[in-house]
């Protein structure tokens, strides 16, 4: 099925390196300002943290949009590692924010880098994922006497249908999982003998 994984819903774990508590979250986000009302929500949850860092990917593949933040620890020591770790696991529309507990021992910038990059990565591999289907979405005109055949195949295929108009002939709007279209087109074109052509919308 062509889709990519997401989170389903949100996770949380815990690290302690060296009495710095780590509380890593992992959550779904598919824009931008959905990643960033996540984030407020952590910083909400645990308003005496001392840092909240955080890294997100909305979407998947080149349209993916990417961000982070050192949230105050020194630079290239938090962000940058959490999105490595995000970049690196193969989910798209994911957030990961770490709010820690300063403990009282500094930990260095190898090893600030290793307690981030393992938060998330326990986080992220704790965190629950289900298949997010890309959907395209298309339009056809069908004349009345092939519209029973043609919205029959369309049901066999698991097509959704957005709307239809029924005018001189039956305009159709719908969709389908990407990867399934090639096929709807080909036996649209099969059943109908060419007369039915699909248009593809999104």
């Amino acid at each position: 099925m062509s889709g990519y994984s997401i989170p389903d819903g949100e996770t949380t774990v815990e690290l302690l390196v060296k009495n710095s508590r780590f509380i890593g979250t992992v959550g779904h986000a598919d824009t931008v300002d959905r990643a960033r009302s996540c984030i407020d929500r952590v910083r909400a949850r645990y308003p005496d943290a001392s840092h909240h860092v955080y890294a997100f990917a909305v979407g998947y593949g080149a349209s993916v949009i990417h961000g982070m933040s050192d949230a105050g620890e020194p630079s290239g020591t938090a962000g940058r590692p959490t999105l490595a770790v995000v970049q690196g696991v193969g989910l798209g529309d994911v957030v990961v924010v770490t709010s820690r507990y300063f403990g009282g021992t500094r930990l260095g910038t190898g090893g600030l880098v290793r307690a981030y990059t393992a938060t998330a990565q326990k986080a992220l591999a704790a965190a629950p994922t289900r298949l997010r289907v890309i959907w395209a979405r298309f339009g056809l005109e069908v004349a009345y006497p092939l519209y029973p055949v043609c919205r029959r195949l369309l049901d066999d295929h698991g097509v959704r249908i957005e709307a239809e108009d029924f005018a001189a002939s039956v305009s159709v709007r719908a969709a389908c999982p990407r990867e399934k279209l090639p096929r709807v087109r080909a036996a649209l074109r099969e059943v109908s003998s060419g007369r039915v052509t699909v248009r593809v919308l999104a």
